[in-house]
């Protein structure tokens, strides 16, 4: 016998499950052209980051990416292991970790540089439907962000 559910807790009325399933499928579309750079799609976020600046700290790297040191730490260990990246304390502060490109890790920017058309041809939108949805996204996750007085 099918229970009565009320529309409010239909799975396909609900927008957090059609994020995570946007999510999960934008993911496994990403898989094979990073495959291609021997990347992880968390690697490859690592990686943008890194290309726009290098040298940043772990805590700015974590801020950037919004994850914590304890998920960022096993990525940039395997991204060291690599060869695509250094980590050392700054002299400054060996309290901080700075992370920096090596060559190897830089070299890849050039082969990565394509990820980006693929993904917005296989998207199939046009740049504004592209920014709109960027731009929408990027204000419910402000929306939805947790002050920080009110973590844990």
């Amino acid at each position: 016998m099918k229970a009565r559910i009320k529309p409010s807790l239909l799975l396909d009325d609900q927008l957090c499950f059609a994020l995570y399933a946007a999510s999960r499928r934008m993911t496994a579309v990403y898989r094979p052209l990073l495959d291609a750079l021997d990347l992880t799609y968390p690697q490859y976020l690592v990686m943008m980051v890194l290309w726009e600046r290098d040298g940043l700290t772990v805590r700015e790297l974590g801020e950037r990416l919004q994850l914590d040191s304890g998920t960022l730490t096993p990525l940039l260990k395997r991204l060291e292991q690599a060869s695509l990246l250094g980590r050392r304390r700054r002299q400054s502060d060996e309290r901080e970790v700075e992370i920096t490109l090596t060559k190897a890790g830089h070299k890849l920017h050039e082969r990565a540089e394509d990820v980006p058309r693929c993904m917005a041809e296989r998207l199939c939108l046009s740049a504004d439907a592209f920014k709109h949805l960027r731009d929408e996204l990027k204000s419910l996750a402000a929306q939805l962000a947790v002050p920080t007085d009110e973590r844990d």
